[in-house]
């Protein structure tokens, strides 16, 4: 098709705007109601990420508070000495350092959704 076709084409089919109250009432509703399904949006939006961010903190002193505690009480590691204990226990003094990765994952986490701004 050519340009002139397609705009003739939407010269022809434009709609016809009548000076009915109705039709104007109606298209003001229907705006409102498009405002409130973007509040409702924003909204939701705000809650999401307020609920995120709790989940990180919460997540990160949760975390902190066992660290530290494990560190404070060690337990007796003679009382554990058999089966998956056992197994757990090598594999946790061996990789204890390595836990240190999702809290600092999750602080990292914490500042990118803190620096972004919606």
């Amino acid at each position: 098709m050519k340009d002139k076709d397609i705009e003739s084409i939407l010269r022809d089919s434009r709609p016809q705007v009548r000076d009915n109250p109705a039709f104007l009432l109606e298209v003001q509703q229907k705006m409102r109601a498009v405002e409130g399904i973007k509040n409702e949006v924003d909204m939701q939006r705000r809650y999401g990420r307020t609920a995120l961010i709790l989940a990180l903190v919460s997540g990160l002193i949760v975390g902190a508070l066992a660290m530290s505690l494990a560190y404070l009480y060690p337990i007796d590691t003679t009382a554990i000495s058999d089966g998956v204990l056992s197994d757990i226990r090598v594999f946790l003094e061996s990789y204890k350092w390595y836990l240190l990765l999702p809290i600092a994952g999750c602080a990292i986490s914490l500042g990118v959704i803190f620096a972004h701004k919606t």
